[in-house]
């Protein structure tokens, strides 16, 4: 049992429907009756009665529906408090985190020298990433958080914040399991004539544009649907739902349980990195220069 399994119990019950959860949640209905089960397999319990006109909470499930509340009001009070105490540090470095940024990258390059700075102390903050919300976020670095990391070849995030380089993802395909694709290892544009392509519209990434570029001079069979400038999990659903192909990087091959990543043959990349304020700290900037070193 762990909190996120509790979360979306509690979002299933209140809904009434797994698959009205799902939507709220941005995840997959398989995705939501997965966790939802592993939680009745731990607590050996079954929580819903589910019939053709939804769910409803069966006595057990009702108990744990009140604990459940109960419990996460005093774990959100407790990472509240646990903020508050380490904010008082004048060493705290902030990272977010969320599923299109996960932090991991620069986490394991900390681990590998964090008991050499005992100084430093690097505060996890999740963050919700939408097509919405991510420039403000960009905008406000340093408020809420230092550091973020994520692919970058946006000319509007370039404008909004610093970028170190760590890397680069391949530039790659996503489509449903269930897609006559997905059985391939790796495709070439030939393999998509006829089909539905989303990808970000023009104007705001050079190597997205220049694979635009190619697909429109010599594969006008490949039918192009613009998505947002920025993706979020809604980008990733209509993929799934409509069973077409999407643009996406080998980086993100495992951020939708439904969609299989597939390498094309190409040299097309973008580059990852460290995203931070346009004018960080001092403490973020010897933090950088640790992890640079």
């Amino acid at each position: 049992m762990n909190e996120t399994q509790l979360k979306i119990f509690i979002h299933a019950a209140d809904c009434g429907s797994l698959t009205k959860a799902a939507d709220r949640l941005f995840l997959s209905p398989p995705a939501v009756m997965n966790q939802v089960n592993a939680l009745e397999a731990d607590l050996g319990v079954k929580l819903f009665r589910r019939s053709p006109r939804g769910i409803t909470l069966t006595e057990a499930g009702e108990s744990v529906y009140k604990d459940a509340k109960s419990l996460l009001k005093s774990y959100d009070r407790l990472v509240r408090n646990a903020r508050e105490a380490a904010a008082r540090s004048p060493f705290l470095i902030r990272v977010g985190t969320s599923f299109l940024a996960p932090c991991k990258v620069l986490m394991d390059l900390w681990a590998k020298v964090n008991d050499k700075f005992p100084q430093f102390k690097v505060q996890i903050v999740p963050f919700e990433y939408t097509n919405e919300t991510i420039l403000p976020i960009l905008e406000n670095l340093g408020t809420d958080f230092d550091f973020i990391v994520s692919p970058c070849d946006s000319i509007r995030w370039r404008s909004l914040c610093n970028f170190h380089k760590l890397g680069e993802y391949e530039i790659a395909i996503a489509v449903p399991y269930s897609h006559p694709l997905a059985k391939e290892k790796q495709i070439t544009l030939d393999d998509l004539n006829g089909e539905t392509l989303l990808m970000v519209k023009r104007g705001d990434s050079i190597a997205l544009d220049q694979i635009r570029n190619k697909i429109e001079k010599e594969h006008p069979q490949i039918q192009i649907e613009d998505t947002p400038y920025f993706y979020d999990f809604h980008v990733f659903n209509d993929c799934e739902q409509r069973q077409c192909a999407m643009l996406t990087l080998a980086g993100w091959a495992d951020i939708h349980p439904t969609l299989k990543t597939i390498s094309v043959d190409w040299k097309y990349t973008m580059p990852y990195g460290l995203i931070y304020p346009l004018k960080p700290s001092e403490d973020v900037l010897h933090f950088l220069d640790i992890i640079m070193e």
